[in-house]
């Protein structure tokens, strides 16, 4: 049986493993800062082979960079050994009970750099939306601090990258030299392990103010590409009526009314659904927050809408909903497939922008419904400044400052083509993306889940979250869910019946097996006789379950049923997907009942078996009654 390597991967070996297909040529050996001979990919060879124009050594070119952006790369490719432990008794069921598990959304404690590396494997290209509202870098506000003094070898050695302190964050002020490069040293890594979880039509919304609002284009031009910029909405901020910005005769400046949305896709896959704002909340001509006068010109429409009209106005084309339909049947046809229409549009791609399920004002063409907008409603443009970017938190009496409205979260949420795909926010903050999700599932009946990231960050002293009993940010956002669950079903009883207003928690922490595990060949045989076990005392049959899901891409709300099959504990995970046993002394009975289970991985402890007899027979079993199951142990 193989061995699992419990590690997420390393970013740097996969390139190179890429590389090395394409150019076979360009790969040599060299040797190492160690001395030890390794294999490499040669610069000058692969230049030749991709020579339209080799840019180096310090010919002026077009670039973004700044101090230490080659070690942020570095730091985004880098492995860790780290794992996501379950937390059942902070978890919330579907329908809404303390401690249930059975929930497909997701609320993860921990770093988000690291995060992201344990999710790489699992969610690689099944995120459809990403909405994160990173720190600002206002002078006030955190940075997360990444290391970058260390080699990669002590990267790797600690991985937690915590001081003696244990400290994580840092406050990141304009006296500080490094003032734009931190904060860019902070997003960089993060964003560009967010970009591979993206589907192929998946879209990313990112908030952010003027501070660094010019350098997240430059980013996001740079790792999504610039041909993938959608848009960059306007979303208006909370009327001051006193201006703080004075100077001793007068102003240094208005106030900032607004902030931005940075909207990037994957690729030209993504369309968006069309969203209508009530006529009634267009501003009027003149008013101060209205940028191109009110007209209604189509310029300002095509780019959010992703297509071009045939004549002035926008307008919904029956032209398009027949070609849909004909396209369906021809697929129909070619492959005798037996699939419905909206399976078809997701397996194909072919997402329409007016296809939705609208409970009312859409009509009727060859079994197509396409969405006919109310006659009181305007397309939105990318002025959103109708929406408030934050709120006052008063609705679930809890301790938030300037929590992000969840008004603005849902539109963006409704804002892509399909009712079930998963939503991430990696700096989830208050859970307000976790709250606009319910909210939008229970409003259109969609089936979309959240999985939400946050570092446990210490809630100030002073402050009335402190003071209140909430220790950390997690604890404020866990029970913002709770409330904002109950309070949907309380609103909407027989409507919310199958709407999951459930979490399952999982928390970030040192990996679960003994450092014997990753370096046997650092251990002599006597030190064995000290090392009884590769996997950590404290560790439970659970806690060695999601490592296993996570080293074998199996999704984290996945449907888990325990059993007990001659007296050991056995765990199915997303109906025969994967069955693990980690009980020790496993006899031959529970590995035959397991076996005809047929599941496709079979996971156990490398050291569980009963007896040699058992091992001796182990294949055998499997050969009889499961010969394709891939059968693994820790």
């Amino acid at each position: 049986m193989d061995k699992l390597k419990m590690h997420t991967p390393n970013k740097a070996d996969e390139n190179f493993r890429k590389l090395a297909a394409l150019f076979p040529n360009a790969v040599t050996e060299t040797v190492d800062e160690n001395g030890v001979v390794v294999r490499a990919i040669d610069k000058d060879v692969l230049m030749q082979e991709i020579s339209a124009t080799v840019v180096e050594g310090k010919d002026e070119r077009y670039q973004f960079t700044w101090p230490d952006k080659k070690k942020s790369v570095l730091l985004a490719n880098a492995p860790i050994s780290k794992t996501l432990r379950p937390c059942p008794a902070e978890s919330v069921g579907k329908d809404g009970t303390p401690g249930g598990f059975d929930s497909e959304n997701l609320y993860i404690e921990g770093d988000n750099l690291e995060v992201l590396k344990l999710l790489q494997e699992t969610y690689l290209g099944k995120i459809k939306m990403i909405y994160i509202d990173p720190p600002y870098n206002t002078g006030n506000d955190f940075v997360y601090e990444d290391d970058f003094a260390q080699s990669t070898q002590e990267y790797l050695a600690n991985s937690g990258q915590y001081d003696e302190e244990g400290n994580r964050l840092v406050t990141n002020t304009e006296s500080n030299g490094r003032f734009h490069t931190d904060w860019l040293n902070m997003i960089y890594p993060r964003l560009k392990l967010a970009k591979d979880l993206l589907t192929e039509d998946g879209v990313i919304f990112i908030s952010i103010d003027e501070n660094e609002g010019s350098r997240m284009k430059q980013i996001c031009d740079e790792l999504f590409g610039a041909e993938n910029y959608r848009n960059q909405l306007l979303v208006r901020r909370r009327i001051k009526s006193l201006n703080v910005q004075f100077a001793d005769n007068g102003l240094k400046s208005f106030n900032v009314g607004y902030e931005y949305v940075y909207v990037y896709s994957k690729s030209q896959e993504f369309l968006f659904a069309p969203l209508q704002m009530k006529k009634s909340d267009v501003p009027e001509k003149g008013s101060w927050n209205v940028f191109w006068s009110n007209a209604d010109r189509p310029t300002m429409r095509y780019e959010l809408l992703g297509f071009t009209p045939t004549t002035g106005q926008w307008r919904w084309q029956k032209e398009l909903a027949d070609k849909a339909v004909e396209n369906y049947r021809t697929y129909m046809d070619t492959y005798s497939s037996e699939m419905s229409l909206e399976e078809y549009w997701e397996k194909t791609g072919e997402k329409l922008r007016f296809i939705r399920r609208i409970p009312e004002g859409y009509g009727k063409n060859g079994g197509v419904q396409y969405w006919v907008p109310p006659k009181d409603t305007s397309l939105r443009t990318s002025n959103w400044t109708d929406i408030e970017v934050s709120q006052i938190a008063k609705e679930y009496d809890l301790p938030f400052e300037n929590p992000k409205s969840v008004d603005l979260i849902r539109t963006i949420v409704s804002a892509a083509n399909g009712l079930d795909f998963i939503v991430l926010d990696f700096f989830s903050g208050s859970s307000t993306t976790a709250d606009a999700v319910i909210r939008q599932n229970c409003l259109d009946g969609g089936n979309r889940k959240f999985i939400m990231v946050q570092l446990p960050e210490p809630t100030d002293e002073k402050s009335e979250a402190h003071k209140a009993g909430y220790k950390n940010i997690c604890e404020i956002g866990k029970e913002r869910i709770r409330r904002a669950g109950a309070k949907i079903k309380e609103e909407n009883p027989l409507g919310t019946m199958e709407l999951d207003v459930g979490f399952r928690v999982l928390k970030c922490d040192t990996t679960n097996m003994e450092e014997v595990y990753y370096t046997p060949s650092e251990y002599s045989a006597s030190m064995f006789d000290m090392v009884a076990d590769n996997i950590k005392e404290d560790r439970t049959p659970e806690d060695l379950l999601f490592q296993v899901m996570l080293d074998l891409g199996v999704l984290l709300s996945s449907k888990i049923e325990q059993t007990e099959i001659a007296g050991k504990k056995v765990f199915n995970v997303a109906d025969n997907f994967l069955i693990a046993c980690f009980d020790a002394n496993v006899t031959e009975e529970t590995i035959a009942a397991v076996a005809k289970q047929k599941p496709y991985y079979f996971v156990m402890r490398d050291s569980s078996l009963a007896s040699d007899s058992v091992a001796a027979n182990f294949d055998q079993i499997f050969s009889t009654y499961s010969p394709e199951t891939v059968r693994k142990v820790l």
